[in-house]
């Protein structure tokens, strides 16, 4: 399997496995009067220094303003990256990964394999994000977050006790 890349601009020492679709035009479809327009993608991919990708994974390029993947960002393998994503440096995106158009990743963000981040969206830096979970508003910086809907992990864990507790009863 060979790996497509186009509009895109790449850092030093990075690495593209097998099957890997970059800069691809996104899902840029809007409603209209007359039936489904396409909107133009005319933006690019800009990937850093030192990026590892994954078998099978897509990054789709800017519908204007570009896609960005930071410095030293290591992408395992089946991950989907929408149109206009940021993701910062250093972060970790496990297998199955999906970051919907327009979602803003910080820097050193961890997201477990499996899970959703909605559209429009910022992950603050260091977040760390568990595995077969959705996440649908902000995370705030250095905070870890399960579930779908996600939310702060001590809430999570609290929930899931008071529902046992329910079952029991």
């Amino acid at each position: 399997a060979c790996s497509t890349i186009s509009h895109t601009i790449m850092g030093t020492d990075c690495i593209i496995h097998r099957g890997v679709h970059i800069g691809q035009d996104g899902f840029g479809f809007a409603p209209s009067k007359s039936g489904v327009i396409k909107v133009p993608q005319i933006g690019q991919v800009i990937i850093g220094d030192g990026v590892d990708i994954g078998s099978g994974s897509c990054i789709d390029r800017g519908a204007g303003p570009n896609t960005i993947i930071g410095d030293y960002t290591k992408i395992d393998n089946l991950v989907q990256i929408g149109h206009n994503v940021q993701i910062g440096a250093y972060c970790f995106l496990a297998g199955h990964v999906g970051i919907a158009g327009s979602a803003i990743i910080g820097n050193g963000v961890m997201i477990g394999g499996q899970s959703g981040v909605a559209g429009h969206i910022t992950i603050g830096d260091g977040a760390k994000l568990a595995g077969h979970s959705g996440f649908m508003t902000d995370v705030p910086p250095g905070e870890t977050w399960v579930g779908a809907p996600g939310m702060p992990q001590k809430e999570f864990w609290k929930q899931v006790v008071k529902l046992k507790k329910l079952v029991k009863s």
